[in-house]
């Protein structure tokens, strides 16, 4: 999101003026106001700012222009979690108000899972999978399931991965979730619940079989 694109001796209040010199639709009035939440100094220089208020910054100058299209990289790494909510509401109040399409980057698919509706998923510059959110957390599962004494697991299952203690089976499963336990519910489980996905763990089964060694740390 922030590379170091200002003037080396530039301070904040300058760098807004520029903006403001070479995008017509700088709204000023917004930038007053986004000045009562990031709480900057208008006059401290860009280069003595923290990485983090650096960032903090640059945001402020770049949601002043009211952009159609945002597209962020890491938007909130290295920011303290108050900030990190502050952005993402302002985010969220551009695309909800004047409809603003944002594309974001991130390893942090927790807080992703908050704030997309579509997922992408890349590995070795390969999109493995594209799906709405949702579509995607519908059509893979957690099951825990328990079977009676000299019970097989059902054939036909898509299982991704499979553990086990005792007679305990954790499973995730490519595939609806009705039909996943009305497919388990033959073998006359002892146990069965479908338990929900994180987004982690969707990436990390579905790159299971693509350069990532998939452990049970999250089972």
């Amino acid at each position: 999101m922030y590379k170091r694109q200002y003037f080396s001796n530039a301070r904040i209040g300058e760098m807004a003026s520029f903006y403001r010199s070479i995008y017509p639709q700088f709204d000023s009035g917004r930038f007053k106001k986004l000045g009562e939440v990031f709480d900057l100094d208008p006059k401290r220089q860009m280069r003595k700012l923290s990485k983090g208020m650096q960032k903090q910054a640059a945001f402020w100058m770049m949601m002043s222009l009211r952009p159609d299209i945002l597209v962020l990289d890491e938007p909130v790494d290295g920011l303290d979690p108050v900030m990190r909510r502050q952005i993402w509401s302002i985010v969220m109040s551009d695309v909800a108000e004047n409809g603003t399409s944002v594309l974001i980057s991130s390893h942090n698919l927790r807080e992703l899972e908050d704030v997309c509706d579509h997922v992408g998923i890349m590995n070795g510059g390969k999109v493995l999978l594209e799906h709405p959110l949702t579509e995607l957390q519908a059509n893979i599962v957690k099951v825990l399931v328990a079977l009676p004494d000299e019970a097989k697991l059902p054939e036909g299952l898509d299982i991704l991965h499979q553990s086990s203690q005792g007679h305990l089976y954790t499973l995730i499963v490519h595939g609806d979730a009705a039909e996943v336990t009305n497919r388990l519910s033959t073998a006359q489980p002892q146990y069965l619940d479908v338990v929900p996905l994180t987004l982690e763990e969707i990436f990390i089964y579905e790159l299971g079989g693509a350069d990532y060694a998939v452990k049970d740390i999250l089972l």
